[in-house]
């Protein structure tokens, strides 16, 4: 669970070349990225770089700015651990969550925090979780 501090370059460097992939798939611009996700033009540069961590709240920006889940931000940066048992059923719960037309981008990220902070604090592999929703 603990990383060694020898990886933590190589996590950062992942995560801020997903970053720019994901910027780079939906056609936006750096600039147009900062302003969405509510940073500054050159911080996102060094995030994109790998010469910055961002925060867990940094990488949630970004990541509703992309329109990705942050928790998949989450686990490239090693701030939660890849999920084993149940994941198909988490990339499923978030596709429909995030893709949902009635609610709004502040409450998807509201219910995936609170499913992911649920899930954190009953282990990775909580029983009975795959049943919850849907």
């Amino acid at each position: 669970m603990v990383k060694r501090m020898a990886d933590l370059p190589d996590r950062w460097g992942d995560v801020g070349t997903f970053i720019r992939e994901q910027r780079s798939t939906a056609s936006m611009s750096l600039r147009r990225l900062s302003e969405l996700a509510g940073i500054s033009n050159p911080y996102l540069s060094q995030i994109e770089r790998g010469l910055r961590r961002p925060s867990a709240e940094i990488l949630q920006q970004i990541a509703k700015a992309l329109r990705i889940s942050a928790e998949t931000l989450y686990v490239r940066a090693g701030i939660l651990e890849p999920r084993e048992a149940g994941a198909e059923h988490d990339v499923d719960l978030a596709r429909s969550i995030l893709t949902d037309r009635f609610l709004t981008e502040d409450q998807k990220q509201a219910i995936l925090q609170v499913y992911l902070l649920f899930r954190h604090a009953n282990g990775t592999a909580a029983p009975g979780s795959g049943h919850d929703g849907g």
